[in-house]
């Protein structure tokens, strides 16, 4: 089990004049970790940076021992933006074959990645055909290749049915059970129910960091929805 997976001090980020980050300080370890928050509140940007491909103002962003971005973590840390990021004009399979071979992974990596998002059905379908919950798996197929230490899940549930969801949380969780962290970012919150640990965030500051259960109790509440608005009503 990977431990002190991303350790970030003082992170400030800027964007056109305004801070988006502020001199942020966060440990996150192993598990599954929901990073919860409204729309802008500036989750992706913490997990751009924490990736190594977004700009910052100051600070230091450490993943796996090494700073964020540089060369020895590209085959340990994947990556899925909200936004596909796989080939549209090519097959699923054929997508994962290109990736595999940037990544040097065998090729058993590109059928257990398809499997493991439940796209066996639609490996030879034209990604630009499937559906947005599929395209969205496709790209989650790609990450998965070369089995990363970390994973960097950007809203990844989002626009898929409840079964799905309910599936792909669980493979969330066997991942970890295998070895990964696992940070997965969402507006939902009833998603926060499945998370070993949470990050409330809201206006790039983080509000509570600690399991479902504690942030409930601490907050006297029934559900984490709850808790995160009695959080931002004392914060206020």
């Amino acid at each position: 089990m990977v431990n002190n997976v991303i350790s970030i001090h003082g992170l400030t980020v800027v964007r056109s004049g305004r801070p988006v980050l502020e001199r942020l300080d966060l440990e996150i370890g192993a598990g599954v970790t929901g990073l919860l928050g409204p729309s802008g509140c500036g989750k992706s940007t913490l997990l751009r940076a924490i990736v190594g491909v977004q700009q910052v103002e100051a600070g230091a962003v450490n993943v796996l021992g090494k700073p964020a971005g540089s060369a020895p973590l590209r085959h340990r840390l994947g990556y899925v933006t909200q936004a596909a990021s796989v080939y549209d004009d090519l097959t699923v399979r054929e997508n994962l074959r290109f990736f595999a071979r940037v990544l040097g992974c065998q090729d058993d990596e590109v059928a257990r990645a398809v499997e493991a998002v439940d796209l066996g059905d639609h490996a030879d379908a034209v990604v630009g055909r499937l559906s947005g919950g599929q395209r969205s798996r496709a790209s989650l197929a790609v990450a998965l290749l070369g089995r990363p230490d970390l994973l960097v899940l950007d809203e990844p549930t989002v626009g898929l049915d409840p079964v799905l969801r309910r599936d792909l949380w669980k493979l969330f969780h066997d991942l970890a059970d295998q070895g990964a962290a696992v940070l997965v970012s969402s507006h939902v919150m009833d998603e926060a129910e499945r998370c070993d640990q949470l990050l409330l965030m809201r206006d790039g500051v983080i509000l509570a960091h600690d399991t479902p259960e504690a942030i409930k109790q601490h907050a006297g509440a029934e559900d984490v929805e709850s808790a995160f608005l009695s959080i931002v009503e004392a914060a206020a």
